[in-house]
């Protein structure tokens, strides 16, 4: 259900971070209320100790806990230190996005890349929805918990992949990997609006474009099971970007922004180009974009 602009009154309090000094110790929260201390129970502090989990399957877990019933309650006062990277393992090693070699679905090695390059960018959609949760103050409690739930079902397709690598003999760091999707949620972290344009709505969303691409090539290839997971992907990512869109247009609405022009202004600040055609129109519809944006951008 989409927030009304009134929703949040005159309490709006919009926090700007600073960035953090790497000699300093881990991020911690505070409040404006009279204790400092987060509780074990708040939400948005339990999101960023997930984020802070180097290990996997550990942080897939914390993130997956998030939202089992009854989810903890948001606090949207608490303010976080200012925190660059997550916790990440030592490997995959990251490079340039040009230095990742292609992969190719005709062999079981190339398939088995495939699925890690995959994996990978699931791991960091994890990280980017608990992202959302912790790093902006102020938001309606349905922010939270809408982002507590993608960080769930995130962690679910991380879960799947990882486990299907195990079967065919790998495990998620066997390939080098780049860095693309998270630096542009650097790029946007003192914005939500900036986020939601350019993170969900731009370079999530181009995974609705791509996946029927590769499913298409996996089973020429005779690989079901590898189609499968990647149905399942791509039906509950439909549902990840409708709930950016929901919440830029809430954000643009609340702000008194167009949303196709603030979104040129954002992509233009942050050095984001434009989505490029063929589209998946059937699921970007469905996912909340609008026909004009689809002309205008094809």
């Amino acid at each position: 259900m989409r927030l009304p602009v009134g929703a949040l009154g005159g309490s709006l309090r919009v926090y700007r971070a600073v960035p953090a000094d790497p000699s300093a110790p881990p991020a911690s929260a505070s409040s404006s209320g009279p204790s400092a201390a987060p509780r074990a129970d708040e939400l948005r502090a339990a999101a960023r100790a997930a984020w802070a989990i180097a290990d996997p399957r550990g942080k897939a877990a914390a993130a997956a806990a998030l939202a089992v019933a009854p989810m903890p309650e948001p606090d949207a006062a608490l303010v976080f230190d200012d925190a660059l990277r997550p916790g990440r393992p030592a490997l995959p090693r990251l490079v340039h996005p040009r230095d990742v070699p292609q992969r190719g679905a005709g062999t079981d090695e190339g398939r088995a890349a495939l699925l890690h390059a995959i994996a990978h960018i699931e791991f960091n959609a994890v990280d980017l929805a608990l992202d959302a949760v912790w790093r902006f103050s102020g938001m309606p409690d349905a922010w939270y918990r809408d982002w507590a739930r993608v960080a769930a079902e995130e962690a679910l397709h991380f879960g799947l992949l990882a486990d299907e690598l195990a079967r065919r003999g790998h495990g998620y760091g066997d390939w080098d990997a780049h860095d693309g999707l998270w630096e542009m949620a650097m790029r946007t972290r003192h914005d939500p609006l900036a986020r939601m344009a350019l993170v969900p709505r731009l370079m999530e969303a181009r995974g609705l474009d791509v996946t029927p691409l590769i499913q298409r090539k996996l089973a020429q290839a005779g690989d079901a099971t590898a189609v499968a997971i990647l149905q399942r992907i791509l039906d509950d990512e439909v549902g990840h970007v409708e709930v950016g869109n929901r919440w830029y247009a809430f954000l643009c609405e609340r702000a008194g922004l167009d949303p196709l022009l603030a979104w040129d202004g954002l992509a233009d600040a942050h050095g984001a180009s434009p989505p490029r055609p063929p589209f998946n129109r059937e699921a970007r519809l469905r996912a909340g974009f609008t026909e004009g944006e689809l002309a205008r951008w094809g």
